[in-house]
């Protein structure tokens, strides 16, 4: 199977180049990737496994709409500035340990396992990596209260990645 690095490299040589779709097997694995508007869509299918992996994903950035000019009735609310919040020093980050597919919950029906606000313990669990199916369940290591969750559930995380910000009691 593909490393998530490995994948990332064929991903932007496809995009920085002129073809328009790409094909490659190795080890039994495939992996397709067409171009069309900027989009780059992946497949990688293992010919062991029944079903293929799909994912989808923007490797190009489309051009931003221009903006529209607000009539004189109107009000405009300018969006406001959050203080960065990641920037803080005092903050401590729970890391991944592990690459993985990042989880809020232990189930698609279940409540997440912490939200912004929920103060944490050492034990605590914030949340799941699975990696290779089997799914970690990650502990806060520190008493505090959650600021910032910083990835979306279901996205792929690297090692070391932060995966939230807790202000230390």
């Amino acid at each position: 199977m593909f490393k998530v690095q490995e994948l990332r490299e064929i991903i932007k040589l496809v995009d920085g180049s002129s073809i328009d779709e790409f094909v490659y097997e190795n080890d039994g694995a495939k992996i397709k990737l067409k171009k069309s508007n900027g989009v780059v869509t992946e497949v990688v299918a293992p010919k062991k496994e029944a079903a293929p992996v799909v994912q989808q994903g923007t490797v190009a950035a489309a051009p931003a709409p221009a903006p529209v000019a607000p009539k004189a009735e109107e009000k405009v609310e300018e969006p406001k500035a959050a203080a960065p919040v990641a920037d803080d020093a005092s903050l401590h980050k729970i890391t991944s340990p592990m690459v993985g597919t990042f989880y809020q919950a232990p189930s698609p029906d279940a409540p997440a396992y912490v939200k912004v606000g929920d103060k944490v313990g050492e034990e605590t669990i914030v949340c799941i990596v699975e990696a290779m199916k089997l799914f970690n369940e990650i502990e806060a290591e520190i008493k505090g209260e959650i600021v910032e969750i910083l990835v979306k559930d279901g996205q792929l995380v690297e090692y070391g990645q932060p995966l939230f910000l807790v202000k230390p009691e």
